[in-house]
């Protein structure tokens, strides 16, 4: 029965606590911010996954991009190499 008795008054004293604070123009500026800082991690932890989806496309896009500048180097080195087979020979023509 006493635990009971000194638990209310632990109850009542922190209602009471909670109620000054409530009250108090600082704590209510500092809870406020609290909440907006909540709200902006929030928010970053949505774009910051939107980004590894993006560099995961990005990673994508570079492999192919690889592969078509090496197949591009390829015809294009076999190009000028006809290219300047052809000028030889004419210059051995004349």
């Amino acid at each position: 029965m006493a635990r009971k008795n000194v638990l209310s008054q632990v109850a009542s004293l922190g209602e009471e606590a909670l109620g000054r604070i409530a009250q108090n123009p600082a704590a209510t500026k500092m809870l406020q911010g609290a909440m907006d800082l909540r709200d902006r991690v929030d928010d970053l932890g949505k774009r910051v996954r939107g980004l590894e989806a993006m560099d995961k496309r990005l990673e994508k896009i570079e492999k192919r991009l690889d592969r078509l500048e090496r197949h591009g180097a390829k015809t294009a080195g076999a190009k000028s190499k006809s290219a300047g087979s052809k000028k030889k020979s004419a210059a051995k023509k004349v």
